[in-house]
């Protein structure tokens, strides 16, 4: 049986927004070493695109998000912008992200996240699993009894 995690946004996850809104999703990240803010998530967006600073042309830049370093082409252009930069579909894309302006949220799939949805999985699924030989009426135990093979004459090394 396979598992795919699921990437979701509950009602819960609107709290701290003022709802209905039509406000672009603006957050803060990480990028190179600095704590860059006014970040749009545009999911329109092919492109990252990155206010004039120091050149114009393109940029390789490392974005920070949660543990994942990922790195990010930005075009940089010299034209008026309330935000410092735009990131797109490529760069949610590479980190398997979904974005949501309705919930201003950016939500991606950790280890924790995908540990936290097998678990979910499992408890849902708790009546076809057998947890101790009792369980299993029927069944010859050394059929669904684990031994492991060693030779109890050679000692263990660490």
């Amino acid at each position: 049986m396979k598992f795919y995690p699921t990437l979701s946004f509950l009602e819960e996850d609107k709290i701290g927004t003022v709802q209905p809104h039509d406000d672009a999703l603006v957050i803060t990240l990480r990028i190179g070493d600095y704590d860059v803010k006014r970040v749009m998530v545009d999911n329109g967006s092919g492109a990252e695109v990155m206010k004039l600073v120091v050149l114009k042309g393109m940029i390789r830049l490392p974005i920070q998000t949660g543990p994942e370093i990922v790195e990010v082409n930005f075009i940089v252009v010299d034209i008026y912008s309330p935000y410092i930069a735009i990131v797109g579909r490529p760069w949610l894309h590479t980190l398997g992200a979904v974005a949501s302006s309705l919930y201003q949220k950016v939500k991606f799939l950790s280890g924790d996240q995908e540990m936290e949805e097998l678990i979910k999985f499992l408890k849902r699924n708790i009546d076809v699993f057998v947890w101790d030989a009792c369980d299993a009426p029927g069944i010859d135990p050394a059929f669904i009894c684990h031994h492991l093979n060693v030779n109890l004459t050679i000692i263990p090394k660490k």
